[in-house]
This record gives structure tokens, sequence and C-alpha cells, in this order.
């Protein structure tokens, strides 16, 4: 293998590891437990999924008590676990392209499969009483958002029609998020010096993460050695850096060069090249370090 294809391999290697963590998931961002607010409804006498009857939920006085929303703030989700077992779950979308934006009332909203891109949304129910079909409406009082799609207060009620009835579900949501959590942030460092074995020609390079919460940060490694005849190049791909907010994580990884046998890492001055990167745990998103480069000394071991 030639100097040029050795190196080509090495930037393969680091340009597909950017590629993975440039590109933020898709999906809904992940629920979060309101700190104060309160889901209410009633149904007309006869109403399916309420049961004609009246109830009112709040965090205090429940199992669970989330808000979600996607990261192009389309929709909003409320999902609410009773201390009997109930799970109560509301789903407002605006049309397809759309936000969800304060002080608008959304008509002729209807439930998934039957609503089209250009409709709203609207669905409630608990896990044993959900309408086959429904129609109604929903009205956006107040909504205010924090990163991707997080939700950090709303204000909205709905009206929902179950199986084609013309008996009403009247409902209203009110929810106050905690502060956002910070975005997730991490850093890589390469040590300057590394280490050699002449028998097998692996060497040992290292460095350290930084993260400034909870991480699991997938690390790419790359050397290369540019001697008199040829190039010793090699990698590590997808070690898995268990990273805790506070201070720097060592890390270390052996590897030999992939040009074996006409080329081997031998004691001196090389290259090693990293990058990393973590899913947030907070948001559909990914973190990286960017890409990290120094020339390392090689010692033999």
């Amino acid at each position: 293998m030639t100097r040029r294809s050795s190196l080509s391999r090495t930037a393969a290697v680091l340009t597909a590891a950017l590629a993975l963590a440039v590109i933020p998931s898709a999906g809904t961002a992940q629920a979060h437990e309101a700190i104060t607010g309160s889901l209410s409804f009633t149904g007309d006498a006869g109403e399916y999924v309420s049961g004609g009857e009246s109830h009112l939920y709040t965090p205090e006085t429940t199992e669970m008590f989330d808000v979600s929303g996607p990261t192009g703030r389309g929709a909003a989700g409320v999902t609410v676990t009773t201390p009997e077992g109930e799970r109560w779950s509301l789903h407002m979308e605006a049309p397809y392209g759309q936000e969800l934006t304060s002080g608008t009332t959304y008509t002729n909203a209807s439930r998934w499969p039957d609503a089209g891109p250009e409709d709203p949304k609207l669905e409630f129910g608990e896990t044993d009483r959900w309408c086959t079909t429904s129609t109604g409406s929903f009205t956006i009082s107040h909504v205010a958002y924090g990163p991707y799609g997080y939700i950090r207060e709303i204000d909205a009620t709905f009206e929902q029609y179950c199986n084609g009835s013309t008996l009403a579900l009247r409902g209203e949501i009110h929810a106050r998020m905690p502060e956002p959590p910070a975005e997730l942030a991490v850093g890589l460092n390469l040590h300057s010096a590394g280490a050699v074995d002449t028998g097998t020609g692996e060497i040992t390079v290292g460095g350290t993460v930084t993260c400034n919460k909870p991480a699991r940060i997938t690390l790419t490694a790359s050397a290369y050695q540019t001697q008199k005849k040829a190039t010793a190049s090699g990698s590590y791909e997808d070690l898995v850096v268990l990273c805790e907010p506070g201070g720097p994580v060592p890390w270390a990884v052996s590897f030999t060069s992939n040009i074996e046998p006409t080329a081997s890492f031998e004691p001196g001055t090389a290259t090693l090249r990293g990058i990393g990167r973590a899913n947030d745990p907070d948001y559909p998103t990914t973190a990286d370090t960017g890409f990290q480069s120094t020339e390392i000394t090689l010692v033999k071991s």
C-alpha cells in the first residue's frame, strides 16, 4: 500500500466518524416531569372516554406527569399516570411543517390515520379507553420552548368527539417545566507521548475526555508515521469512554499498522488524530469533540 493510500484510509476513518457525530437524531425529545400544572377534563353524560365524569390530575397527585415535544416544535404530548395505574395521554399536533403557536385555535382536528398532512391532529384517551375515530379542536393559549423542542410552558384547551358521537369531552392542560438541561458538550485531549512494542509494532496511545454532564463518548483514534521507505498507519474505532463531569477522564488504546507486513510503527515521531461523539441524554442530538491532531513521540516499551 502506498503512502497516499494509507493516508487516505486514515482520513476516511475520521471522516466517517465525523459524519456520525454531526447528524442529529430524529424523533421526539425526551419527556420531562412537570413541576406544576394540571390536566383536567369533563365529558357530557354518556361520553365514552371520560365516562361522563370530571377528572383533575396534577404532578402532586400522580405517579407521572410528563410533557414532551418533537424537535420541530410542531406538537405537544402529555402523559399522566395515576396511582391506580390509569395512563392518560394527550397529543396535539399542528398541520405538517407548522409549529404550534400561542394564541392559535386548530379546528377540524382528528386522529391518525384519518388526519392528512394538512390537518391538525388531536388524540386523547386512557389505556383502555381510546376512540377509534375522533374529531375536535384545540387552542394553544401559550407555549414557550427551550432547546430542541423542549416545552418549558404550555397552556391549552381541547374538545374531542369520539367515534362519531355528538357527546363532547372538554379539557385543559397547564404545565410548567424545570429549566431546560444544558446541551451536552464534550472535549478530547490527545497525549503527546505513546509507546511502541518493537516486536509486534503495536502502539499504545491515549488522552482524556471531558463532558459537562454524564455521557458515553465513542472515540476513534488514528495514527500514522512517515518513515524512510514507507508509512505506517493504523486506527482504533468505537472505544466507549464513560465520562463524568468534574475533571478529565483518561483513555488509552493499542493497535498496529494496517499496512503490515510492509510497514510497522517504530520508535520516533508520529501523528495522532482523534474524534469523539456522544448522544445527548436529554435531547435528540449528538455532540462531538471536533477533530483533534497532535505530534506524538513513540518510545520503545
